[in-house]
């Protein structure tokens, strides 16, 4: 096995001078659930066993649609970014699978990546496929379609993208593609709205068709952006509509921040899982539009609420319950590894917060329309600082007890600038 990229003394080294700290506060905080009737080793071991994924494209700096700012030591290829996310899951622990995007994480051997992933404590999860821009040498372009396209040949071109993903995910070990089209349109009139729903659901029937035994497709829903007057799928909505057209392989995957502003999503959380049709998140956070901003940085306690459908999933779960979740935010003006530790923080301390809900409490004041009692369920266990749990579910399986720190404390961001090729400047998101 390879070695991993930071040192586990210094994990070590780092963890026994908070350890006692640690310990203290555990304790404490395991006494105040206890006269709830909570059992905090219970909740541990329940946030010991979350996970989620990191995307490969999140190692690196994106930007906005004007400007990308790079930061020394940015990586440059998969195996770069297989080393940062490894540095990621080395320190917090909960986030052992990577979600890399094709033709962006192209190798020759898929076979040697999934190896030296493996060497790094790492598996793949949900590919992505990318027809929402054009690669050198493509014979027909995007930019005015790629599944919804007019023209047949770009959308046989599009659909035969999204085999070839298929094909490099069972190589990875992979079961899941997520799709995300970027077609619509800009003008009133520029295509016939319901035809090129049309388009789009008979183009992905033919890459539905191609999924393998235990595979999903993902489809994901935004509502603007690139196209601004309308989306091909713009809305959980049209999500789920193909979906239940496309088979029982075909699930809706939500972006937090593909919706209108002061959307109700753990509402659309709670629908999609009515109808069996909940596949997973891409969680970051947004304060207009599709910022990509760090989860739980702007609203910290929609994450929450989310998570609170989530867990009544779980203990109700329909057929084929099984959500993926992965972080999926655009970095610029932070490194990139300490936005995605932070994130992954503040997902696994909304689970966890989630898991702290009395829940015969809330539904019986629920059943007894008692508002205010059912509001402060949820309230009582928002307030409830978990981070000592989540600290000593990581020391526990050999993370770090301060995730930050340690990284720095590393400096391996500096030996990485000094290791790797300049990225240099660029326009754009990714």
């Amino acid at each position: 096995m390879a070695a991993l990229p930071l040192s586990a003394d210094l994990i070590a080294e780092a963890n026994a001078r908070d350890s006692v700290a640690l310990e203290e506060d555990y304790a404490a905080l395991g006494r105040q659930l206890e006269r709830r009737g909570i059992a905090i080793d219970a909740i541990k071991d329940r946030v010991a066993s979350f996970s989620v994924a990191v995307p490969s494209w999140g190692a690196g700096r994106g930007g906005t649609r004007f400007a990308k700012f790079p930061i020394a030591g940015e990586p440059t290829n998969i195996h770069e970014k297989l080393e940062d996310c490894a540095v990621i899951n080395q320190l917090s622990r909960v986030t052992p699978r990577v979600s890399p995007h094709f033709p962006w994480d192209k190798v020759s051997d898929y076979g040697a990546l999934r190896e030296e992933a493996a060497d790094l404590g790492l598996g793949f999860d949900a590919v992505n496929s990318n027809t929402f821009q054009d690669q050198a040498g493509q014979a027909h372009s995007y930019s005015t379609g790629s599944l919804s396209s007019t023209d047949e040949a770009t959308r046989a071109q599009a659909v035969e993208h999204n085999i070839e993903c298929i094909e490099i995910g069972q190589k990875l070990g992979s079961r899941d593609l997520t799709v995300w089209v970027g077609d619509g349109t800009n003008f009133p009139g520029q295509q016939d709205l319901g035809r090129s729903l049309d388009r789009y659901l008979d183009a992905a029937a033919d890459v539905y068709a191609a999924l393998p035994d235990g595979w999903r497709i993902l489809l994901e829903h935004k509502m603007f952006e690139p196209a601004f007057y309308s989306s091909v799928i713009s809305d959980w909505g049209s999500s789920i509509l193909a979906a239940q057209e496309l088979g029982p392989k075909a699930k809706c995957l939500v972006d937090l921040g593909h919706h209108a502003p002061n959307t109700n999503i753990e509402q659309i959380v709670a629908r999609l899982h009515r109808f069996g049709k909940l596949g997973g998140f891409h969680f970051n956070d947004s304060k207009y539009g599709d910022d990509d901003l760090d989860s739980g940085s702007i609203n910290p306690h929609q994450l929450f609420l989310i998570f609170n459908e989530l867990v009544e999933a779980e203990l109700h779960p329909r057929d084929g319950f099984d959500p993926s979740y992965m972080i999926d935010q655009s970095h610029n003006v932070t490194d990139p590894i300490e936005s995605m530790l932070s994130s992954a923080e503040a997902i696994t301390s909304c689970y966890a917060k989630a898991l702290l809900v009395d829940r015969a409490a809330l539904h019986g004041a629920q059943t007894d329309n008692d508002t205010m009692m059912a509001f402060q369920a949820l309230r009582r266990a928002y307030n409830v600082d978990v981070a000592p749990i989540l600290a000593k579910a990581r020391a526990e399986a050999g993370g770090a007890i301060d995730v930050l720190a340690s990284y720095r404390e590393s400096q391996y961001r500096a030996r990485k600038a000094q290791e790797r090729k300049a990225v240099g400047l660029g326009a754009g998101i990714v």
